[in-house]
């Protein structure tokens, strides 16, 4: 075990192009900030590095969609994201953003140190050029017709209809999506980083990381098995940190090259703010710094193998020592997606329900090692059947006996001894410990309320109701011990609960002074302190407007005249082939009231063209005709997805084709 001075811990930058959401928080931030949190009970030497990753096509586009600047985007979005997070209660000692200046100078000097040493190659490739917009059109800049589905809106960089990755060069009919102008093909010179030749020295490296997740080094020895490839570090773009060579103007340092050295740049803010700015130096490249990287599974290939070829590569920082990676936090089944609108923005959550409980409900199924599920119901109860029933419960009875039987002040402990139950809380403090600094938070969080379920069981074994009728003394101890209890609990569920924890030390008129990781388990309450004014820490959380909120968030209710401009009908299937080169497309021709149609569905994985024959089925008649594998579709058909296997919605009875359903 190695030892160190002192411990970075970074969490990924997220793109300022939108709003984060409670998957992201899963993925990265909360378990970073459960990890700080609590090695700041330790008081151990830490900072915690995050910021706004400000660069690339997406913000550029964002912009032109919205005939706005990028700086418009990025500040909506950055100022939107640093708020929310403070109100989760996230602790970042910087949250920075990559177009200030500090960012900009310090990956200039992180390219010019690789291209100074020889290491970047130039390559020249054929690019789409837009002649009216005069640049080079980066992939998502470019739309056009998938040669592989026929979709006719794919992007240059994949395509939304089937899926396959793509390059410009590969659409039919491109065009502009700044002007439209039909581009023509150019050659560009562009800055390529030598990840092949990094491979054998990561390979080395990761082999020592025994302690590192499964998920992770899984994923890197995939990387490594298909064998890594040399990477473009630079684009033809005009919003980026720009290339510090003479000679290539008009190209910016591409934004996963850049991003992570964000990492660093805010380090350098953050001292420079302190008064202190050559220390970042220690944290950046003394070996007794302890690196870790709070990511999300999309983000191993960036933290586990690209930033450390480039740190290797320029030879002055540390690397990381630990980069745990979560998976997704899934939402009714489906990924939870910025980029497709299916997510809880933290920004509304936060403004509905108690930070600390949507804290609680994320942290208890963090999808450390698979993929994990968020409901509101999981919310409720983890509310009302956790979080009211064991832990404030326990502070709310201790509290209201002594306001009751001891004039709202702390009674004196006479005995010799504390009970049992105190041994149990430092043991559970040393298992507590471990799982934190393992990563393995669910497991923390469910010996930390171990320690209140033993606490009730402690309340409920000592009877003080009946205790103060013949032994006020007596009965004294053992509210002196729940509230010392209390204390320990405050200090334990603090890293997971911060504003729950405060509120238990402001009822206990406990302050500050003894929060300390080593306390847990300790005397640290003084006899004759007045409590502070109680309250319950966990109201329920009634299940319809949990419901209601979900609705909100989601933001998928219509207006009836929403629902009346889409025509649903009955239809027949008249015939059925297979569509050439297709494993998923059905061609069928359908009648529907007396007219026919051609509908092209993606069913074939799921029924043969001879199941489809005479098929009642429900359509959608009057979706603008579109374009798949070159045929036309116009129309579509109603199916359901239970547990991977789709099935058509049917009509049952005699009912005629073109009737409409309502």
């Amino acid at each position: 075990m190695k030892n160190f001075e002192r411990l970075l811990v970074t969490a990924a930058l997220p793109y300022a192009n939108g709003y984060i959401h409670l998957g992201h928080i899963a993925g990265a931030y909360l378990p970073a900030d459960i990890y700080v949190r609590f090695k700041r009970l330790c008081n151990e030497d830490i900072i915690f590095i995050c910021g706004s990753d400000e660069h690339g096509t997406a913000i550029e586009i964002s912009a032109m969609k919205e005939k706005v600047t990028p700086k418009e985007i990025i500040d909506r979005f950055h100022n939107a994201n640093k708020s929310a997070f403070e109100k989760l209660g996230i602790s970042f000692d910087i949250y920075s953003r990559t177009s200030n200046e500090i960012h900009h100078k310090t990956s200039q000097e992180f390219f010019l140190n690789l291209y100074n040493k020889n290491l970047l190659t130039t390559k020249s490739e054929k690019q789409l050029y837009s002649e009216k917009d005069r640049r080079f059109l980066a992939d998502r800049f470019v739309e056009g017709t998938c040669p592989i589905c026929g979709y006719e809106e794919a992007r240059g960089d994949q395509c939304e209809n089937c899926g396959s990755n793509l390059s410009p060069l590969e659409l039919k009919n491109p065009k502009s999506k700044i002007s439209g102008d039909t581009p023509v093909v150019k050659e560009s010179v562009n800055f390529y980083f030598p990840l092949e030749k990094f491979q054998p020295e990561l390979e080395k490296w990761i082999k020592t990381k025994k302690d590192w997740k499964a998920n992770v080094k899984n994923y890197c020895e995939g990387w490594f098995k298909t064998g890594l490839k040399d990477r473009a570090i630079t684009r033809d773009l005009d919003w980026g940190v720009k290339i510090p060579i003479e000679g290539y103007e008009g190209k910016v340092i591409y934004v996963w090259f850049e991003a992570p050295i964000g990492y660093i740049s805010a380090t350098k803010e953050l001292f420079e703010a302190k008064g202190t700015p050559d220390k970042w130096e220690t944290y950046w490249k003394d070996k007794k710094t302890k690196l870790v990287h709070f990511i999300g599974k999309d983000n191993i290939i960036f933290h586990a193998i690209v930033f450390p070829a480039m740190i290797m590569a320029h030879g002055d920082y540390i690397l990381a020592e630990n980069v745990p990676a979560n998976e997704f936090l899934n939402l009714d089944g489906g990924k939870l997606s910025k980029s497709k609108g299916h997510g809880i923005l933290v920004k509304d959550v936060v403004e509905a329900y108690n930070p600390d409980v949507i804290r609680y409900a994320i942290a208890a199924n963090l999808p450390e090692n698979k993929d994990a599920d968020f409901s509101w119901e999981d919310l409720q109860s983890k509310n009302n059947n956790e979080l009211a029933a064991i832990l404030g419960n326990f502070v709310n009875r201790t509290v209201v006996f002594a306001q009751n039987k001891f004039g709202n002040k702390i009674p004196e402990h006479k005995g010799k001894t504390r009970p049992e139950v105190f041994k149990y809380i430092e043991n559970q403090k040393k298992v507590i410990e471990d799982c934190l600094n393992n990563y393995r938070f669910r497991d923390a969080l469910n010996e930390i309320m171990n320690i209140g379920r033993a606490a009730n069981k402690y309340f409920n074994d000592s009877e003080p109701w009946k205790v103060i009728k013949d032994d006020a003394e007596k009965c004294g101890g053992i509210i002196n011990d729940c509230l010392e209890i209390c204390h320990s609990l405050a200090i334990a569920i603090n890293p997971v609960l911060p504003f729950t924890s405060e509120k238990i030390l402001g009822v206990l008129n406990a302050g500050k002074a003894n929060l300390a990781w080593d306390n847990i388990g300790k005397p640290c309450l003084k006899p004759g302190t007045e409590l502070g004014g109680n309250a319950i820490l966990f109201p329920q959380i009634e299940l319809s407007a949990a419901k209601e909120e979900e609705a909100k968030e989601e933001d998928n209710l219509i207006t009836i005249d929403d629902f009346k401009k889409v025509q649903l009908r009955t239809a027949v299937v008249l015939k059925a082939e297979k569509v050439e080169k297709s494993k998923k497309l059905l061609k069928l021709q359908v009648r529907c009231g007396g007219k026919e149609k051609q509908i092209v569905a993606g069913i074939a994985e799921h029924y043969t063209p001879e199941e489809m024959l005479n098929r009642k089925i429900v359509i959608v008649d009057n979706l603008k005709p579109a374009k798949l594998m070159g045929l036309e579709s116009q129309g579509m058909l109603l199916a359901a997805k239970i547990d991977g296997k789709l099935k058509l919605v049917g009509i049952d009875g005699d009912l005629p084709d073109g009737a409409d359903v309502s």
